[in-house]
């Protein structure tokens, strides 16, 4: 009933899987991530949906809606998917997304490293509702997680992954059980 989409190692796709939620599909826009490995082993169907494969995002988007659908896929997890998302594939599924800011706080890439070049005391971890703009979905959950002096981005994320790992799942059972409308 979930698909994930990932771009990326795929630890929250794990995290997922370790919450024993109901993964059905894992899609990817990125051949050889770590996260197909992963979705392999948990025997899971998994595609790649490169964005050069296709005319353009809203061809590729339908491409890869049609492939969750045929999965029976009602919900979409992004779990480091690292592209925005079509209206054509919004329209088609309920989607929630986590970021590694506290939202509306430094949207888009890098939010880490955001953070830290803005001298921010905190930053944090938000889980939200996809929609057409780049983080501006409805907040469903978010947590803080302190910048601690000399903090680098491999040392913040690492705190960060911590509080996703966390969030996310607990995020998607609210879902499941109909505490969050999309």
């Amino acid at each position: 009933m979930i698909g994930v989409l990932v771009s990326g190692t795929g630890t929250n796709l794990q995290a997922l899987l370790d919450a024993g939620l109901p993964v059905t599909a894992v899609a990817a826009n990125k051949r050889g991530v770590q996260a197909l490995a992963r979705a392999e082993r948990a025997g899971l169907p998994s595609n790649v949906f490169e964005l050069e494969q296709h005319a353009d995002r809203t061809e590729r988007d339908l491409a890869m809606a049609d492939w969750l659908d045929e999965r029976g896929v009602e919900f979409v997890v992004c779990a480091g998917f690292m592209q925005l998302l079509t209206p054509a594939f919004l329209t088609r599924f309920p989607c929630l997304n986590v970021h590694p800011s506290l939202l509306p706080d430094f949207p888009g890439l890098d939010a880490v490293g955001q953070a830290l070049d803005a001298g921010a005391e905190e930053t944090g971890v938000t889980i939200h509702l996809l929609d057409e703009g780049l983080d501006t979905g409805p907040i469903v959950l978010q947590e803080a997680v302190a910048i601690e002096p000399g903090d680098t981005p491999e040392s913040l994320y690492a705190r960060i992954h911590e509080v996703e790992h966390r969030l996310l799942p607990e995020a998607v059972k609210l879902y499941l059980a109909g505490a969050i409308r999309s």
